[in-house]
């Protein structure tokens, strides 16, 4: 059990307290004004790994205050299992076979990744008079025409490739090192000052230069991905856990520091009623070895990072928007990342066709507490693997358990679960339920010939 920071837990109480008298005592908001729309999107994070969905171990003050602030999913999902694909569902609304990148763009200059053709959430948004920007991680493309400027942010400043080291900003997962920081398309070098501080100030700049327009704001933070650099503060206050959870909750506790930084400057700007915020993970944790071999926790949930077993794809995932949706509740139906894009224009009465996209509109969902609008979804890996869910039922095909829970055997190559009724999934029922087996696969091959094409 972590020591508690009595005046740090005081200092929230404070912060809290003004805030609610802040909200009760201003001046009525413009109902015509458009709200501003933040997308806070963090890099391998466990899918309980937040006060707010169940870990005991954690200060996460403000990742629990968009919670209460607001609706969080219990049954939320990424479209994919690692950062490329997930990113391009998010912001196209289309799973990533359809959105054209289903595995990870390079990390190198000059290479393509998420299909410039593709609509963004950033060009639908900015031709309906919202000013753009993107903040952190990219991974999605390597040339101008797939960087963020050429992908509908008006400003873009952070990494294009899949990891930096948060000081010397260079990517060197594979040699020979390279530099990877970039603002509006130009290199731009930062020698020595952390990137964590960097990108917070330069997402307060964007919020403070268009406070009086509406804005979205793409915050892709890039930890608790390797490498593991949270900052001292943290890593003092970590220190009697065993490793690596202490470098990983150091991270954590970083990223949650930030986000709490950027909530007191829409506070102060007295925007923070009318901004809608969205906070999800990109996809489970990490085991890899440059992680240490893990960190994060999946809780009851099998499975990371590269796996369609629920902790490599099950995500928190919290929407906070104080002027209009309700406060400190839960939604126990399935979303997924896709579903972001058709849910902000929903919200923001922004005209579009649903065909447009795979994901559904949670308008009615997050406000009113409707049944979840998907009958089914899909995940692609390669032709070899998969997953399919439809109501409760999930079938994956091939899967890998990068949690290392239990062996996969022979008799797995197709592995059914309720994840209703067994979240862990610890047991194969295919043997079980072969016509639900048969019916789970029809339903994936349908959708696989339709996309694939």
């Amino acid at each position: 059990m972590i020591r508690p920071i009595l005046k740090v837990r005081s200092l929230i109480t404070v912060t809290l307290t003004v805030a609610l008298a802040y909200a009760c005592n201003s001046t009525p908001l413009n109902s015509n004004r458009l709200p501003n729309i933040i997308i806070i999107y963090t890099d391998d994070q466990g899918s309980i790994d937040a006060n707010c969905y169940g870990a005991k171990d954690l200060y996460t003050p403000n990742m629990d205050l968009l919670a209460e602030t607001g609706v969080k999913f219990n049954q939320f999902y990424a479209a994919a299992a690692v950062c490329s694909p997930s990113r391009a569902a998010l912001l196209t609304g289309k799973t990533p076979l359809v959105a054209g990148l289903p595995n990870n763009a390079p990390s190198r200059k000059g290479e393509r990744g998420l299909p410039s053709e593709q609509i963004t959430i950033a060009e639908k948004l900015r031709d309906n008079g919202f000013v753009t920007g993107h903040i952190g991680k990219w991974h999605l493309g390597y040339t101008e025409e797939t960087m963020p400027n050429g992908q509908g942010f008006d400003y873009s400043f952070g990494h294009m490739g899949g990891c930096i080291d948060n000081y010397s900003h260079f990517f060197y997962w594979n040699g020979p090192n390279r530099h990877d920081l970039w603002e509006n398309n130009k290199e731009v070098w930062m020698d020595g000052e952390y990137f964590q501080d960097i990108i917070n100030q330069k997402a307060l700049n964007f919020v403070q230069e268009n406070k009086d327009v509406p804005f979205f704001l793409y915050y892709a933070i890039n930890l608790p991905h390797y490498p593991l650099q949270g900052t001292n503060k943290w890593r003092e206050y970590y220190k009697d856990l065993d490793s690596p959870r202490d470098k990983y909750a150091a991270s954590i506790s970083t990223v949650d520091e930030r986000i709490g930084i950027l909530l007191e400057k829409l506070e102060a700007l007295k925007l923070r009623e009318n901004t809608i915020i969205i906070f999800q993970s990109d996809h489970g944790h990490s085991t890899e070895k440059r992680a240490f071999g893990g960190g994060g926790s999946a809780g009851p949930y099998r499975g990371a990072k590269f796996s369609l077993f629920e902790g490599g794809i099950r995500v928190p995932a919290i929407i906070s928007w104080p002027k209009a949706i309700p406060q400190h509740e839960t939604r126990d139906q399935m979303g997924i990342n896709v579903d972001w894009f058709p849910t902000i224009l929903d919200m923001c009465n922004i005209e579009y066709r649903p065909n447009e996209f795979e994901g559904m509109s949670l308008k009615e969902v997050i406000i009113e507490n409707d049944s979840t609008p998907h009958d089914a979804f899909w995940w692609y890996q390669n032709e070899n693997t998969w997953a399919v869910r439809k109501g409760d039922w999930k079938l994956l095909k091939n899967p890998n358990d990068t949690s290392n829970k239990a062996p996969i055997t022979e008799n797995d190559s197709l592995f059914l679960v309720n994840v209703l009724a067994n979240p862990d999934e610890m047991t194969n029922l295919s043997n079980t339920y072969p016509e639900k087996v048969k019916e789970l696969i029809l339903e994936y091959n349908t959708w696989y010939k339709k996309s694939s094409n």
